[in-house]
């Protein structure tokens, strides 16, 4: 392995942690004797390009340092490669790095475990989804969750954290679930009403949502949570349990187990490591050892 390692910077993640926490990471990394480069990028399409090319150069390392938005862009350059994925997590919802067991906001500590790890070899092959040829790491979301989504995503106004809480308010007010085709291993064929569809690779999003609880990056399956038809009032109650994973002991929730699952549902669009991936139909695949992380 070369002793040179490239940061993957988001400058604007969690509201511009990301380019304060690449100084400390670097520092850190240096001082346990690696050299560090930089990938900035122009834009999203520029920094993906530039990663590329980085792995392509043969860098002993790909690091992302931001939220798990920069983690999915990093992905895509490093999935299928034997080049290692490193997180230096400073974004808003860190649920790829609480997945692989990383500090979270704390990137002169994740450089030191980064460095310390490459330099004793302490390395592991994780699965990770894919759909029409985009990778993912956590989550692939569809329906009541990806709605609020949507709806935050075209509100200028609040910022942050408020305007999805905002937007869930709003969905609720027009709740009602929705009808879904779900198809497992090409085989298994389900039409359910559903309020969401959870693909797991692995167990969280939004932030420590646990949504697919038992989720396991290394057994070449999705856990795929379907909520059923919940009424308003049912859907606020169980709601909370989620961040502990308890929501799937209530008898509206249902886990199903495939390698390959599609997704139907008309008017829903799928969001995966918090990003979008396009409106349903969907068909995810999780491909085992995808790609090499750094990881305590």
């Amino acid at each position: 392995m070369t002793s040179e390692i490239t940061l993957f910077v988001n400058p604007t993640a969690g509201r511009g942690r990301g380019a304060h926490a690449a100084q400390p990471a670097a520092s850190a990394v240096r001082a346990a004797g690696l050299s560090v480069r930089t990938v900035l990028g122009a834009n999203a399409e520029d920094a993906l390009t530039r990663a590329r090319a980085a792995v392509a150069d043969g860098t002993g390392a790909l690091i992302a340092v931001g939220g798990d938005g920069m983690a999915n862009l990093a992905l895509q350059a490093v999935a299928g490669t034997r080049t290692p994925f490193g997180l230096v997590a400073v974004g808003t919802g860190n649920d790829f790095a609480r997945a692989l067991g990383l500090p979270v906001r704390d990137p002169a500590a994740a450089g030191r475990l980064i460095a310390d790890a490459l330099k004793g070899a302490r390395l592991r092959d994780i699965d990770l989804g894919q759909v029409d040829g985009r990778w993912f790491g956590t989550v692939l979301a569809s329906g009541f969750d990806s709605r609020v989504n949507d709806r935050g995503n075209r509100m200028r106004w609040p910022t942050g954290r408020l305007k999805y809480d905002l937007a869930m308010l709003a969905e609720l007010a027009a709740f009602k679930p929705f009808p879904y085709r779900i198809t497992l291993d090409d085989g298994d064929v389900r039409e359910v009403e559903a309020t969401l569809v959870a693909v797991g690779n692995g167990s969280s999003y939004g932030g420590g949502m646990r949504i697919c609880p038992g989720a396991d990056l290394t057994d070449g399956l999705f856990d795929i949570t379907v909520v059923g038809d919940c009424s308003r009032t049912t859907l606020l109650r169980v709601f909370p349990s989620v961040y502990r994973g308890r929501h799937v002991d209530h008898p509206k929730v249902t886990v199903v187990w495939a390698a390959k699952v599609e997704i139907a549902a008309r008017g829903i669009s799928g969001y995966a490591d918090g990003e979008p991936f396009g409106p349903l139909p969907l068909t995810a695949r999780c491909v085992p050892g995808a790609v090499r992380v750094i990881g305590p």
